[in-house]
């Protein structure tokens, strides 16, 4: 298979490069300047792309950048947080320019990058996954706060359901995922869930993405996340 993953160049995004590569798939990996753990890996089937997806992309950047015309899995990952933890996104301490920066990093990046490969998704008749996170659920939240965050990933959900709508007639099956608590550089490394484990269950539910309805709303452990 052919998978390309924007926000490779750590964490879990990084955790999927291993995998797919590890199945002996085709992927390309995208980084924005940093290639991060990248940079140490050498395997024949790895293609490094480097992708500011805060930004568009020129005219024919993809074709530019090496990128197949058919993909398999296209995988939204890239993601940022905004700010300082604590009060940068409290009620007190939050500002029109971090709400608008993490919105365009975490929601409107995913539109970018579909916008630009879902006609390459279409020949491989694949599916799109996009990395939301159960902070992005309403029903879930019960501690406030976390404003740029939580806005950027539920607006996600909304996205990546238009896109289930309006690209499953082109064969193309869209899923939005939440990838646990996991332990990366976000956390600070103080999640219940190893990367290793997370992207074992999300790898799984993107094998069986079309067991769930077009645009769902999934865990890594399989379960539907109330929206």
């Amino acid at each position: 298979m052919n998978v390309l993953i924007t926000g490779a160049n750590r964490g879990i995004g990084l955790g999927y490069v291993r995998h797919y590569l590890a199945g002996g798939h085709q992927v390309w990996a995208c980084y924005r300047t940093d290639k991060g753990g990248l940079a140490a890996m050498d395997d024949d089937n790895l293609h490094l792309v480097q992708w500011d997806v805060s930004e568009d992309p020129p005219d024919g950047f993809a074709d530019r950048a090496g990128v197949p015309a058919e993909l398999h899995i296209l995988i939204n990952n890239a993601g940022v947080y905004g700010g300082a933890k604590g009060r940068d996104q409290s009620l007190e301490g939050i500002t029109s320019r971090t709400m608008l920066d993490v919105f365009n990093v975490n929601c409107v990046s995913a539109l970018r990058v579909v916008k630009q490969l879902w006609q390459r998704v279409a020949k491989g008749g694949g599916v799109i996954a996009n990395m939301s996170s159960k902070m992005g659920s309403s029903g879930d939240n019960t501690s406030g706060g976390v404003y740029a965050y939580r806005a950027s990933k539920a607006a996600l959900v909304i996205v990546s359901r238009s896109m289930a709508v309006d690209l499953k007639e082109h064969g193309i099956h869209v899923i939005t995922l939440h990838p646990g608590w996991v332990r990366t550089d976000m956390t600070d490394n103080t999640g219940l869930v190893g990367v290793d484990e997370s992207v074992t269950g999300l790898t799984r539910v993107i094998a069986n993405a079309r067991e769930y309805e077009p645009g769902a709303f999934v865990a890594f452990d399989g379960k539907i996340i109330p929206y």
